[in-house]
């Protein structure tokens, strides 16, 4: 059985740690409490999770290439379900918030 790289794993445990902590791109989500909000509607957690992933580049060593891009790119999604003037820049592409497995 393969497991998930220790650098992908590692970068799935700190998107989770900043986003329960309340403190995903600090910068770009100051002032917005997302967390009831993704707790209350568990598709919008979901999709959190699917544009992250989707995002995060690994190489052929199994170290991750932009962990931060896939936070910021996370992070602009609960904006924008939050904030309705807010713009994603650039726009989500369908690759980006596609949803996989059964």
């Amino acid at each position: 059985m393969t497991h998930l790289p220790t650098d992908v794993r590692a970068a799935l445990r700190f998107f989770a740690f900043f986003l329960g902590n309340g403190t995903l791109d600090v910068d770009l989500l100051e002032g917005i409490d997302y967390r009831a909000h993704l707790l209350e509607f568990g598709s919008d957690l979901e999709m959190v999770f699917a544009i992250f992933a989707n995002v995060l580049e690994v190489d052929d060593h199994g170290q991750t290439l932009n962990d931060g891009d896939a936070q910021y790119r996370a992070a602009q999604w609960i904006r924008s379900s939050l904030d309705p003037g807010y713009r994603v820049e650039p726009p989500f592409e369908a690759w980006e918030t596609e949803l996989h497995g059964p």
